[in-house]
């Protein structure tokens, strides 16, 4: 099954999401804020930083690195970029400055700002693909835009923009008719065809990085992003995939070869990024929250093949549990509800506690959006 996706796309959806910060400033830049003003907690925050204590004592390894328990303990530069996000919104200055020293010193690239994806503490060398990945890095860059502007740090915030510049020199490329996001700069864009991850489009960081490098490019990575994930839906659900491929010759986009045809553990990311966007009218989000609410479930399931719709044999984690709550509860969100998240506690491994740790910040910005 094909999707092409539509030629012509309203940009006001976009524009509206990015803001007039993603076209080009000319003058003087403005000085950097000392700090934050102060003013009421958002909405728990007392139970974000409750949260964010538990998942730092299960999962931040003494030196720095998040573990990630379900996947012979490796660390990834997204796990990086989720406990660094959520260490800035807790305001744990020392645990940021922890993995931030830890990421840079093991993961850092040579001849960019970018990070290696992957470290394997039992391997002989743990870093054994240079390649990156386009979600740790634009979480990354995010966590370092919105450190500099808590703490007053200039260092943090050239580093920041360094790497959104960087994200725009090696990931954002034109295929297919179309600006995309490469999962990587390596291996993904073809001859015929661009491989892409929908999960790896992180609406709200896309936003941060083009308020600190204004480049109309941005505008076209999130309209024709916003494009891909309205026609790349598939099965009897209408879901996003973890993997996909557009082709270059006509734009049409298939499910990518060589990698399970599914809705799992990537693309439930998709209607978490497109809600904390507040997008929450997606197709993505909304098909979505129908697959994990659909009454003929026995129980939520942990993934569906997009071809044969087969549903997996056991229940989804407390995290994806919690992914499908806050996209079926877009209209008690706006009124500041958001209640019976599972708790961090009760997560069996570490994606599943992160994904708890990821909606409780969508769901504070979507009510009380950050400083």
């Amino acid at each position: 099954m094909s999707h092409a996706l539509p030629r012509r796309l309203a940009l006001g959806l976009p524009l509206g999401l990015l803001g007039a910060a993603a076209l080009p400033r000319q003058g003087t830049a403005q000085a950097l804020p000392a700090s934050i003003e102060a003013g009421p907690a958002p909405p728990g925050m007392d139970e974000l930083r409750s949260e964010w204590d538990a998942f730092r004592g299960r999962y931040l390894a003494r030196e720095g690195r998040v573990v990630d328990t379900g996947n012979k303990n490796v660390s990834h530069s997204e796990g990086q970029g989720y406990a660094l996000l959520t260490a800035v919104r807790a305001d744990d200055r020392a645990s940021f400055e922890l993995m931030l020293g830890w990421t840079r010193r093991t993961l850092k690239r040579r001849g960019d700002n970018l990070l290696a994806w992957r470290f394997q503490p039992d391997a002989a060398n743990p870093v054994t693909d240079q390649n990156n990945a386009a979600d740790g890095d634009l979480m990354i860059s995010w966590a370092l835009l919105e450190a500099g502007r808590r703490w007053g740090s200039t260092d943090h915030l050239a580093l920041g923009t360094a790497m959104a510049r960087d994200v725009l020199k090696h990931l954002v490329r034109r295929s297919g008719g179309y600006t995309v996001l490469l999962p990587g700069a390596r291996g993904f864009d073809r001859r015929d065809r661009t491989v892409l991850n929908p999960s790896y489009y992180v609406f709200p960081a896309i936003r941060a990085l083009a308020q600190a490098v204004p480049d109309p490019a941005w505008v076209r990575l999130a309209a024709d992003g916003l494009a891909l994930l309205r026609a790349a839906r598939f099965g009897r659900w209408r879901l996003p995939a973890d993997w996909v491929a557009l082709a270059k010759a006509d734009g049409a986009v298939t499910l990518a070869e060589n990698f399970p045809p599914r809705f799992s553990y990537d693309a439930v990311r998709v209607p978490l990024y497109l809600a904390w966007a507040k997008l929450g009218a997606e197709p993505a989000v909304t098909d979505s929250a129908g697959f994990w609410g659909d009454s003929t479930h026995s129980y939520i399931p942990a993934w569906v093949d997009l071809t044969s719709n087969t549903i997996a044999p056991y229940a989804a984690s407390s995290g994806i549990a919690a992914v499908a709550r806050l996209a079926s509860s877009q209209r008690a969100i706006t009124t500041g509800e958001l209640r019976g998240l599972p708790r961090i506690a009760t997560a069996t491994d570490y994606y599943s506690a992160v994904l708890g740790l990821l909606v409780r910040l969508a769901w504070r910005d979507i009510v009380a959006p950050a400083a």
